[in-house]
């Protein structure tokens, strides 16, 4: 097989990894004449593709190939799919090539499990080896790590990676023993639990050698396994406090040809990744916790039509309005409109007078949305609180869909 077709295959393959981005790198570059190739605080480029996903530039596979039959996988043991495999040399001199050529600056590098967890996590890391070591590469790299794998390969590859990250797969342990009868939450959570005592031990101790110093980050398939939004959010919680996890990227489950009949026959909106991005946003940013974004929810799920922040505001009337001349800060984070950006400009502000609603109209976009729900010196939102029709009000209209959606 040529290597045009195996990157054909094995690109292609890569598309449901969605945990490819790359902030929170170090900042390093080539411009003192030694080494190849750079990144910095921004991170890299990435393209986006029509739904919004982030892709990063070189993002492949080493192997399509798997032992293992996860019934959501397309490159499960049983599917009917192409399969190919790169040679360790043949990712170098690509992700090489593709950045002499400008087309890249990092790579991101996961795989399907090929004799054993240890051998196919040995290729990984002696790819992110030679392109560090022998080919004095500076750019980012990202290496989806295998949970089941030593933890000796698993610290070589937070030597030469900028960031590790390790799938949790589904939100609940009945969805993964269900779906994924050969993976055991037990063991992903012991692997991401030894990348972060690598972590903090590199970061406690400022002349130890690096360890993955963008930190790790996994992903979770939504509406594969009947988890509502709540377990979901619940699991993210716990992600979050116990491993330090710089992001959980949520996958939308899509349909694969020949699936098992227990999964769902379709796809769930892809609204719904975009609203658990937001409720995450919110526990990242905003000061919430996972289980009030969805107290007094009816069915434990996020509100496909307006924003979290917005539908928890208008469950929680009672709390607002609040006075932006007044309020603190991680209240004013509550208010729908307002951003943290907006927040800190408003605090700031108030210092030397009090806000007006011009002056609100300068420094957010979202003054609209913030209208019912803040008080200013010239503003009060009378009755508006009590409308029962607020939410229509507020919902962004609705809009004709792409004839490519």
């Amino acid at each position: 097989m040529t290597l045009d077709a195996k990157l054909e295959i094995l690109a292609d393959a890569a598309k449901y990894d969605v945990s490819c981005a790359s902030s929170g790198a170090t900042a390093r570059d080539s411009r003192d004449g030694k080494g190849l190739g750079s990144t910095n605080g921004r991170g890299i480029c990435h393209s986006y593709t029509p739904d919004g996903r982030c892709v990063s530039l070189l993002k492949i596979l080493l192997t399509n190939f798997c032992q293992y039959d996860c019934a959501y996988c397309i490159n499960r043991r049983t599917s009917n799919v192409r399969r190919a495999r790169f040679t360790v040399d043949e990712v170098v001199r690509l992700t090489i090539g593709f950045y002499r050529r400008n087309y890249i600056e990092g790579l991101f590098l996961s795989s399907g499990i090929v004799r054993s967890a240890d051998h196919t996590m040995e290729q990984l890391v002696e790819v992110a080896r030679r392109l560090r070591q022998e080919h004095g590469f500076r750019g980012y790299i990202h290496l989806k790590t295998i949970p089941e794998a030593s933890p000796e390969l698993l610290a070589a590859a937070g030597r030469y990676a900028d960031r590790l990250s390790i799938n949790i797969e589904l939100p609940t342990e009945d969805g993964l023993t269900r779906l994924a009868p050969e993976k055991r939450s037990r063991t992903i959570r012991g692997a991401m639990g030894r990348l972060r005592l690598g972590i903090d031990e590199s970061e406690a101790e400022p002349k130890a050698p690096r360890f993955s110093p963008a930190g790790q980050s996994t992903q979770l398939i939504v509406g594969a396994d009947g988890a509502d939004d709540g377990a979901i959010l619940g699991t993210v919680a716990g992600l979050y406090a116990g491993y330090r996890l710089k992001r959980v990227y949520y996958s939308a489950f899509s349909p694969i040809p020949e699936a098992s009949q227990a999964l769902p026959a379709k796809a769930p909106p892809l609204q719904r990744e975009h609203r658990l991005y937001q409720a995450d946003w919110l526990m990242r940013f905003y000061g919430f916790a996972a289980e009030e974004i969805l107290a007094g929810a009816p069915d434990g799920m996020l509100d496909l039509a307006v924003d979290p922040k917005l539908a928890w505001a208008l469950r929680h009337r009672d709390r607002f309005p609040l006075d932006v001349n007044r309020a603190e800060r991680g209240l004013l984070l509550r208010v729908p409109g307002l951003g943290t950006r907006t927040v800190d400009r408003i605090v700031e502000a108030r210092r030397f007078h009090a806000l007006r609603l011009a002056d609100l109209a300068r420094l957010t976009g979202g003054l609209k949305r913030a209208l019912p729900f803040i008080v200013t010196a010239d503003h009060r939102p009378t009755r508006l609180l009590d409308r029962a029709d607020l939410r229509v009000r507020l919902a962004p209209p609705p809009t004709q869909l792409s004839l490519f959606a």
